[in-house]
């Protein structure tokens, strides 16, 4: 069971699961880079295999550095552990692995990430596995869906890339009464801005190469259980698939995690500003963002989350053209996949990161042709509100 953590959210990105070093006093956790540890002896050795004493046998079953990350995440979520991997999709690949097997069924958001519903489709279909994927903003259409075999209610909240929010609460409550898990993706959000298992969720998985990283620098991502039983399982799975992470992923994403809410703050500041000018824009046909008064489950936010974040998607009325050629006009913000950096990140998520969901599915879940995905950073907000309206202009 991880440590209590620090409920002042700067204070606990900082020091949550991170210690000195006991050998020398070391601050930032050092980095163990060594595929095996030795043993004090055989008796020492043959009483880690048996789960007897605590240490460390070989890192893809643990490593100090990593353990030090999956403490760290696990405290901020209050989970009882977390499981580091080695990239976000590794995380929910180990999670379905460990919760789905022969003709069970599988519920999830239907504007998730793409390649979250890919897998599912394309590869553990071949295995019996069965999979709707719903409007789960709409709890009716979740209570639609459901089967006597349903095993995973997999949500992600905001959506990717629609900025649709489900009430973690009323799934949570769903789930206990029919005895399935609830999995949320909290990517969007990171735990400075909502915590599922305190909602009732029974696992939360993160992309750390997002926000809780920071600098589009490193990829990774994590798992944390609410009790011991799911962790174990969860933990089986992960050390015999071997999606585990490397020891300087680990260490870089540690010390990512430290400025987390120093960004969190920054960029919601500027997302919701942009969100405001962009809604006012002549050219713009529609924004979404959990902060516009004008967003329907704004209350919704409110209640579940600690701040609307800095993940905004809109329309301009030009449609797809005009779109296109904005996102290609831009000098400030990067044209590029992935999200939660300290820059401005711009995608077309229809041509792009949900390019391999089938065109009928994409629109059904609302990821339209025209809809621009954009990451808001850290740089000054006058900076960035002048390069949409320039690029916006050279679009029309």
């Amino acid at each position: 069971m991880t440590e209590k953590k620090n409920t002042n959210p700067f204070t606990a990105v900082i020091h949550a699961g991170q210690h000195p070093d006991p050998l020398f006093g070391g601050v930032s956790v050092p980095i163990y880079q060594s595929s095996t540890f030795s043993f004090k002896s055989a008796e020492h050795g043959a009483a880690l295999f048996r789960g007897e004493e605590e240490g460390y046998i070989y890192t893809r079953i643990g490593n100090p550095t990593i353990k030090a990350l999956e403490d760290c995440i696990a405290i901020l979520e209050n989970g009882y552990g977390g499981l580091a991997t080695a990239s976000g999709m590794a995380a929910i690949s180990t999670t379905y692995l460990a919760f789905l097997d022969r003709d069970s069924h599988l519920i999830s958001t239907d504007a998730v990430y793409g390649p979250s519903r890919t897998v599912v489709e394309n590869e553990l279909s071949r295995f019996g596995v069965q999979a709707d994927f719903v409007d789960t903003s709409d709890i009716k259409q979740i209570k639609k869906r459901l089967k006597p075999n349903t095993k995973i209610l997999f949500v992600e909240t905001p959506a990717n890339p629609t900025m649709a929010l489900t009430d973690i609460r009323a799934c949570a409550a769903l789930a206990r009464e029919h005895g399935f898990l609830l999995v949320v993706d909290n990517t969007f959000s990171s735990p400075i801005l909502q915590n599922p298992l305190d909602l009732g969720a029974d696992v939360v998985i993160h992309s750390l190469t997002k926000f809780l990283n920071g600098h589009s620098d490193v990829v990774g991502g994590i798992i944390v259980a609410k009790d011991e039983s799911l962790f174990k399982r969860l933990r089986k799975v992960l050390t015999l698939m071997g999606g585990t992470m490397d020891p300087h992923q680990a260490w870089l994403i540690l010390r990512g995690v430290k400025t987390l809410a120093l960004r969190v703050e920054k960029s919601q500041d500027n997302a919701i500003k942009l969100a405001r000018h962009l809604e006012k824009h002549p050219r713009v046909k529609w924004v979404n963002y959990p902060g516009l008064e004008s967003h329907p489950q704004r209350e919704l936010a409110r209640r579940q989350m600690k701040g609307f974040g800095s993940m905004l998607c809109f329309g301009l009325k030009g449609g797809f053209e005009a779109g296109r050629k904005m996102i290609n006009a831009v000098k400030l913000c990067t044209l590029a996949v992935s999200l939660g950096g300290v820059e401005s990140l711009i995608q077309h998520p229809a041509s792009m990161t949900h390019a391999g969901v089938p065109e009928e599915e994409r629109k059904k879940a609302g990821i339209t042709d025209d809809l621009i995905r954009l990451s808001v950073g850290c740089e000054g907000y006058e900076d960035i509100r002048e390069d949409l309206d320039r690029a916006i202009e050279l679009a029309d």
